[in-house]
């Protein structure tokens, strides 16, 4: 309790900051229900209230993404994550969130030189022939710089913001307390599983304030597409690489989003859409390792209709087993087989009450009304859009990768038919899917599943009777118990520790204040400043339990 205390009170301004955004832009009933306006009208904050009118008009979505930006790096991550969750937010929410730019003002290169040098081992200018020290680009946690090698190699280097780390980690923890308090008071809200939310938000960004990290990722990547010379990756430079510090080759071309400059630079748009679909496919079905962001901001058009990717922070994994569920799911949307759809979703389904009767009468009643559709123009990734509605009406949740392998399928699509309005998604998958179902149904496949599970099961048996053993045994000693977890109650539970521990602290400075009044009416003993010793310390020590006693029952709100 004594370390819950410490760091919320070092992580108290921020408290406040927050609290103060969230009810300027209209939100102080949840600040309210946090705990958190409490402390800011105890401390006489006074909040800024111009534009007020202005904000409070916007859409729901809107003012929650403007919080999230005004909140600053961790919070726009933490929005970009929510955007990759479209099993949990509809539309709306998902164009907002998808809004979310990490762009901020750039830091003067002298305020990332020392940390840069002693990265890098040498000066800058001993390790690179010439470095520009205005900024390529400048987002949250890092900022990039071109530079040259001293073979003439053209480079960026990305540079991790100072501190970064600290703030990040600060903002992680005051989030993980707030997903715990919005849990607790909002039932209806925990079907979006903000907790769990939080914890793909840390790892997310603990993989990406790992800059060797994402080296790794872009030479994973490359490795795949060695035999492909249309994809090029980035040359990751190792000699200069480091955890806070990334060098790789600089790729010249234009970026997919520029629609003019590729009409002007001779891009064959189709082609360029092909390609793109089948080099994310063939990461997602045969990897099951894949670029997890592959907007057309950062995808390159080059010369000869080539593609280079960059930014490789955010990356997704599928198991095998994962592929073949994901597999199974499009084939069922394809053949409108309603029963191995529905089969698909309650295997990924990881909690909630649902009425299968219910959700497979709307499933059969989306996939009819695709009915008579030619293959060429069903447009995949509105139809896993749709699929994602009907988990959201079934209050239904995905797993966080299969959520993020959704949303890249509705991007991919998105941008080849921007590059490309005759783009068909559902061709550019199928030869991946028919290869992916006979690579599983391959005689040698199928072979080593059965010797794996033989396996499994002759483990079991062999180590079922010393299980039955030791369950006996416990019970014949009358050690056999049940553990339940139950949320709520160990929230509870909770509750009623801190409430015992300040009766207990209460007890104390009463006792010491009685036994100290006691020893102050007896004569003898040591005395200080003219007063018995014993009575003294103990005055004291009611003081300070007192104290620590006020500070509590104010942290927490004043006991509301």
């Amino acid at each position: 309790m004594l370390w819950e205390t410490l760091t919320a009170a070092r992580d108290l301004g921020r408290l406040h900051e927050v609290a103060g955004v969230l009810v300027r832009h209209g939100f102080g009933d949840v600040a309210r229900r946090l705990g958190m306006l409490g402390a800011l009208e105890r401390v006489g904050r006074v909040l800024p209230t111009q534009n007020l009118e202005a904000l409070v008009a916007l859409k729901p979505e809107q003012r929650i993404r403007c919080v999230l930006e005004e909140l600053g790096p961790c919070f726009v991550k933490l929005g970009q994550v929510l955007a990759t969750r479209v099993d949990l937010f509809g539309p709306e929410w998902i164009a907002e969130f998808g809004k979310l730019q990490n762009q901020v003002p750039a830091l003067a290169f002298e305020q990332l030189r020392a940390q840069l040098e002693q990265d890098l081992g040498g000066s800058v200018e001993t390790v690179f022939a010439e470095f520009d020290t205005a900024p390529l680009a400048a987002a949250s946690i890092a900022q990039v710089h071109r530079a040259r090698l001293p073979d003439g190699r053209a480079v960026v280097v990305k540079i991790r913001r100072p501190d970064i780390e600290a703030t990040v980690a600060a903002d992680t923890r005051l989030l993980e307390r707030v997903a715990r308090a919005v849990e607790s008071e909002w039932p209806e809200w925990r079907r979006y599983q903000p907790l769990a939310l939080v914890r793909q938000l840390k790892s997310s960004l603990r993989r990406e304030l790992d800059f060797a990290a994402e080296g790794r990722h872009a030479e994973r990547i490359a490795a795949s597409f060695a035999e492909e010379p249309r994809i090029v990756v980035p040359r990751v430079h190792w000699p200069l690489t480091g955890t806070r510090v990334n060098v790789q080759d600089y790729i010249e071309g234009v970026p997919l989003c520029e629609g003019a400059a590729l009409e002007a630079a001779g891009a064959d748009r189709a082609v360029v859409a092909r390609l793109g679909a089948q080099a994310v496919l063939k990461m997602m079905f045969e990897d099951g390792f894949f670029h997890a962001d592959p907007h057309a901001g950062n995808v390159f058009w080059l010369p000869g209709d080539r593609l280079g990717l960059i930014d490789f922070g955010m990356v997704g994994r599928l198991s095998e087993g994962r592929r073949s569920q994901l597999i199974e799911l499009m084939q069922g949307l394809v053949a409108r087989d309603t029963e191995a759809v529905v089969e698909v979703l309650l295997a990924w389904a990881e909690e909630g009450e649902l009425d299968e009767d219910a959700l497979a009468e709307d499933i059969d009643a989306l996939i009819d009304s695709y009915h008579g559709v030619p293959l060429g123009q069903l447009q995949f990734g509105r139809l896993l859009s749709e699929v994602m509605a009907l988990l959201r009406d079934h209050h239904l949740v995905l797993p966080a990768d299969l959520a993020l392998v959704i949303k890249v399928f509705v991007t991919l699509e998105g941008m080849g038919r921007m590059l490309d309005p005759g783009f068909d998604m559902a061709a550019e998958a199928a030869p991946f899917l028919r290869r992916s179902v006979l690579r599983r149904y391959h005689p040698r496949a199928m072979a080593k599943r059965g010797w794996r599970a033989a396996g499994d099961a002759l483990a079991l048996l062999q180590a079922m009777p010393r299980e039955l053993r030791q369950l006996l045994q416990t019970a014949r000693r009358g050690r056999f118990n049940v553990h339940i977890d139950v949320d709520r109650l160990k929230r509870f539970g909770e509750q009623v520790e801190h409430s015992a521990n300040r009766l207990s602290i209460g007890v104390v400075t009463a006792a010491l204040i009685i036994g100290s009044s006691i020893v102050m009416t007896v004569s003898g003993g040591p005395t200080l400043f003219g007063l018995p010793l014993f009575g003294l310390l103990g005055f004291l020590g009611a003081g300070a339990c007192g104290a620590w006693l006020i500070w509590s029952i104010w942290r927490s709100g004043g006991g509301r």
